[in-house]
């Protein structure tokens, strides 16, 4: 033996090297760029959206059968909203449903207002190729525990179908994805605000 000490290692590469044109070549950027995404993706596909935010104290909720003030000629349209409400803030919370308004940690009112089917499309002989069907329904949410009133708006549900095609049935799953559409709208913004 020389009696030198023993050669150093190399020094080791760090995450901005791997991007510099002076550091590793262009496959270990790529290598690195597509682990990154790959992680990054692998991240999304666990956040749920199912679950909303609900304040530990309130842990029943009454949703009494929407009122329908508009000039509808469903007459079901007040019950239909009102399952679907229900569908949300019961399957998708923590919240248990009670028949009991005044008794009701948390209370939801809802007040259809306005039900239309108008046509949005016509074609060259005047014919109808596209309704719109819409349904505006007044939203009041209240935390009765601490009696504050959560939400307090209007919301509209919207769909299209052709009436030419789909005729009758089209415009019943319209008012169904219309119903459907405010229900997502008022239960967003009503879990969203905590």
């Amino acid at each position: 033996m020389d009696g030198s000490s023993p050669p150093s290692p190399p020094p080791r590469p760090y995450a901005s090297a791997l991007f510099s044109s002076k550091g590793a070549g262009v496959g270990r950027r790529a290598l690195l760029a597509a682990v990154l995404v790959v992680g990054l993706l692998s991240g999304c596909t666990y956040y749920s959206f199912s679950g909303a935010s609900i304040p530990s104290h309130l842990e029943t909720i009454a949703i009494p059968i929407a009122q329908d003030n508009s000039t509808s000629p469903i007459n079901t349209l007040g019950n239909d909203l009102t399952e679907e409400l229900t569908n949300r803030f019961v399957d998708r919370t923590s919240l248990s449903l009670t028949t009991n308004d005044s008794e009701a940690d948390a209370l939801l009112e809802a007040t259809i207002q306005q039900y239309t089917n108008r046509p949005t499309g016509v074609s060259g002989n005047e014919r109808a190729t596209t309704n719109q069907v819409t349904i505006r329904v007044k939203v009041r949410y209240t935390d009765q525990k601490k009696n504050k009133e959560i939400l307090n708006q209007t919301f509209n549900g919207v769909a299209k179908y052709n009436p030419g095609e789909a005729g009758l049935s089209g415009r019943r799953q319209a008012l169904q994805n219309a119903i459907e559409n405010v229900a997502d709208d008022i239960f967003t913004t009503a879990t969203s605000d905590w």
